[in-house]
């Protein structure tokens, strides 16, 4: 079975940066889409970013992270990264990667339900 390995997480103040790496058992060319979510308390697990292609860098950023985090992927590491930058308390959150292995393709890439494997989260938390 394949499994979705996050790490990276941690305790920033607002402004910094933290890199958070996603480690997969299963190559990347099974997956047709590959996503960053992340979850607040009290609030829906939202998509952050999100690959639009299996095998080329296409992907497409969340409005209220634009310009401040970036998406990337290690065929051969067999990772996938989010490089977050300027961090903002309204950062804070559990971080998931997400695989869609099932689905057609063409999205909808920040539908929680377009995505059948999840990592079990890092956290990640920006004080001011």
């Amino acid at each position: 079975e394949a499994q979705l390995v996050e790490s990276g997480g941690g305790s920033v103040q607002a402004g910094r940066s933290l890199r958070l790496s996603c480690d997969s058992s299963d190559t990347f060319y099974n997956f047709n889409s590959m996503a960053w979510f992340r979850q607040s308390p009290g609030k829906e697990r939202e998509g952050v970013a999100a690959f639009t292609d299996t095998f080329s860098d296409l992907a497409t950023v969340a409005d209220s992270v634009k310009g401040r985090f970036t998406i990337s992927r290690d065929y051969v590491k067999r990772t996938m990264y989010l490089q977050m930058d300027n961090l903002k308390p309204d950062d804070t959150a559990v971080y998931y990667c997400a695989a869609a292995r099932r689905a057609l393709g063409g999205g909808p890439w920040f539908e929680r339900s377009y995505y059948d494997l999840w990592g079990q989260g890092t956290q990640v938390t920006v004080s001011s």
